[in-house]
Parts: C-alpha cells; sequence; structure tokens
C-alpha cells in the first residue's frame, strides 16, 4: 500500500499468519502465539520468562497467562531460578521436543509459500527493511512522538481567488473530521501517499521572505483547528506581520473563539454545509455536533472578526428547498457565497456533479432576502 500503511500492511500480513497456525496447529491446541514462544523457548532452554516478554514486545500479563496455559497442556515446564527465585526459567517438555521438527515444517511450508514469488534480492530487501522498522517500533517508548507543530501538506505560493481583495498564499493543513463526498482535498483528508509533509519551518520562512509582497496567508485544509498547535502557528505568523484568513468547518466553536479574541486572524471563512437537518449525509457522517457549528455561526454574525460563509452546492446533495432553512439559520449574516461544484478527480466520493446555473441561481433568490450580501461563485452571473 505504500508509507502510510506500514503498520495496516503488517497487521493485516500478521492476522493471516494467524489464521494459517490457527488451522494447521489446532489438533496440538496450540494458535499462532503458542508457536511463537515454545520456538523460542525451544532454541533458548532455560530463558527468562521477562525475557520472552521483551524480545517480542509483549505485556508481562499476557506472556505470565499464555506460558500457564502451555504448562498446563504439558509443552513447558517453570523452574525458579537459583539466583533469584522471583525469577522464572523457562523450558520445554519432552513433547515439545518431539514435537518441534513437525512445527518447523509446517512454518516453512508457510514461508515458502509466502515468498515463492519473491527473488532472493526481495527477501534481503525485505529483511532489511524490517529489521529497521522492528528497531524503531521497539524504540518507541524511549521517544516522545508528541509534537505540537502543525502538519502541513500543501503550499500555494501566490494566488489572487483564496483571500478575497488580497494577493496571498495559501497553506494547506492534513486531516479533518469531516468526509465530505464532493471534498477535493481527499488527499488531506485521509493523508495518503504523495501528501508530502511540509515543515512549519519552511511555511515560515517563505512568508517571512515574501511579507514585503503578500497582503496575507489563507489557512486552510483539511480543517485546520483539528491542530493542536494552530494557535502557536498563527501567533508566529502574527509577528511576520501580515494577513491571515482562516477557513474552518466550524467544529471547533470555543478554539475559534479563542483565536478571534486573542486577535489571530483577521478573515473567518465558514463552510455551511447544509440545511441543518441534511449535516450529517453532506458531511459524509452518521451523525455531526450541530450546536457547537450554531455557535460558531451565531459568534461569527455578531461581527468580532471580518468573515464570510459559504457553501459548495452538489446536485446529489442540495436542493433549492432545503435553502428556506438555510436562509432563517444565516439571517443577517454579512456575505454568503454559493460556490459550483467542480470534480477535479480528487473527490472523496467519484460520479457527483454541479448544479446547473439556474438551480444556483434559484438559492441565490431564495437566500438573498435573509442575508445582507449573496453572491455566486464558480459561474458568471450572466451565464
Amino acid at each position: 500500500m505504500g508509507k502510510n500503511y506500514i503498520d495496516l500492511d503488517s497487521s493485516t500480513l500478521y492476522r493471516c499468519n494467524q489464521k494459517y497456525y490457527d488451522k494447521v496447529l489446532g489438533e496440538y491446541n496450540l494458535g499462532y502465539s503458542q508457536f511463537i514462544f515454545l520456538s523460542s523457548i525451544f532454541e533458548n532452554e532455560g530463558m527468562m520468562m521477562n525475557e520472552l516478554a521483551t524480545n517480542g514486545s509483549f505485556d508481562k500479563g499476557s506472556i505470565t497467562k499464555a506460558i500457564s496455559k502451555l504448562e498446563e497442556l504439558g509443552f513447558v515446564r517453570i523452574e525458579n531460578s537459583e539466583d533469584d527465585k522471583r525469577t522464572k526459567k523457562l523450558f520445554t517438555t519432552q513433547k515439545t521436543k518431539d514435537l518441534m521438527p513437525k512445527l518447523y515444517l509446517i512454518r516453512q511450508e508457510w514461508v515458502n509459500y509466502l515468498a515463492e514469488d519473491l527473488s532472493q534480492e526481495d527477501i534481503e530487501n525485505y529483511s532489511k527493511v524490517m529489521d529497521k522498522l522492528l528497531l524503531k517500533a521497539k524504540e518507541y517508548s524511549k521517544t516522545d512522538l508528541t509534537n505540537d507543530d502543525v502538519k502541513f501538506y500543501g503550499l500555494q505560493k501566490l494566488t489572487l481567488l483564496d483571500y478575497p481583495g488580497k494577493m496571498a498564499a495559501t497553506i494547506f493543513t492534513g486531516g479533518c473530521n469531516f468526509r465530505c463526498p464532493f471534498c477535493h482535498n481527499k488527499g488531506l483528508v485521509y493523508l495518503n501517499d504523495g501528501q508530502e509533509e511540509i515543515s512549519e519551518e519552511e511555511i515560515l520562512n517563505y512568508l517571512e521572505s515574501r511579507k514585503n509582497i503578500l497582503d496575507g496567508v489563507c489557512v486552510t485544509g483539511g480543517e485546520p483547528l483539528l491542530q493542536e498547535g494552530i494557535e502557536d502557528f498563527l501567533r508566529k505568523v502574527r509577528k511576520i506581520g501580515i494577513n491571515i484568513k482562516l477557513d474552518t468547518n466550524g467544529t471547533y466553536f470555543e478554539k475559534l473563539k479563542r483565536i478571534v479574541e486573542e486577535g489571530l486572524v483577521d478573515y473567518v471563512a465558514m463552510d455551511i454545509k447544509n440545511s441543518k437537518e441534511l449535516y450529517a449525509t453532506t458531511t459524509g457522517l452518521e451523525k455531526v455536533n450541530i450546536d457547537s457549528i450554531e455557535k460558531s455561526v451565531a459568534y461569527l454574525k455578531e461581527g468580532h472578526v471580518d468573515y464570510e460563509f459559504r457553501t459548495t452546492l452538489v446536485k446529489e446533495f442540495h436542493k433549492d428547498t432545503d435553502f428556506n432553512k438555510v436562509g432563517e439559520w444565516l439571517k443577517g449574516a454579512k456575505h454568503y457565497y454559493l460556490q459550483s461544484f467542480v470534480d477535479h478527480g480528487t473527490c472523496i466520493q467519484e460520479g457527483l456533479s454541479a448544479l446547473d446555473v439556474s438551480e444556483i441561481k434559484k438559492i441565490k433568490e431564495t437566500v438573498a432576502p435573509y442575508v445582507n450580501e449573496i453572491e455566486i461563485r464558480g459561474i458568471e452571473e450572466g451565464e
């Protein structure tokens, strides 16, 4: 599958191993894990129980339970260490010694099957890669993997479209709590292979080098407020001295409010996916916390920061009959934009289509009485 699926690939291989061994070892009352333990003990007679846990990265509770079962079945015996009575040594019984040659043949049949289409070079390369991955995985407990830097996966160095009235750069954060079928940034939602991460330092250095050219920066995604370090990042951008526009879906109300009240953004663009009743369907989820979204809408309408609401219109999800409810919800809003859906070939769901121009204009007429200003993006008004 690729780099982003290393853990999933390993899990799939493990489950396939488990199914094979559980099937062929069933007559001996053994499974995959028991075979791993038995072969380790057989090849290292007298090994400590804690060594078995450490070597295989098993927790001690699981090891104790498994070894007790193997002892009960007559495959291993446990002895106290002469040096330390609290330390347990493990030995295989004659029953295991008689069985192990057959178990090794069973294992070899499986390995031969897995490797039959691989060259010797493939096998050697696989072994080298796995050695590195295993070493890294075993060292994770010594490493602090937490990092509050914002994860960026795209930088458009210049745009005249994303930030109204500004010559800006657009930066794309990774990850989103929605799965909108018509989202054209599928790679940012699922973070598939090919999404090369751009460091926060690189982003800041670029903005610093262009601060006398750019009027602003648009922070979009994904959902930027999903990022733990977004507030600190915005503070760093603020020090550079350029205007900041934030795109959001409104689900992180408290964070949005903090950012606005601290003066970290100059403009907020909030997506309105549909009427409240259709939010879950439109966002590809079973359930949506509409309360937080409603709070974000109400807060922005109070005028704490310059803002706009916007809806991307898709034939399969939007009907003009739903927009009376949208209009009532957004009543008194400063700016509302209707955006025509464009299929860039990178959407989460294939086969979606744009509304006809006449349908979009009808929606505009429906909402117009409720908001101060409504415009259409993506089509010419005269079409």
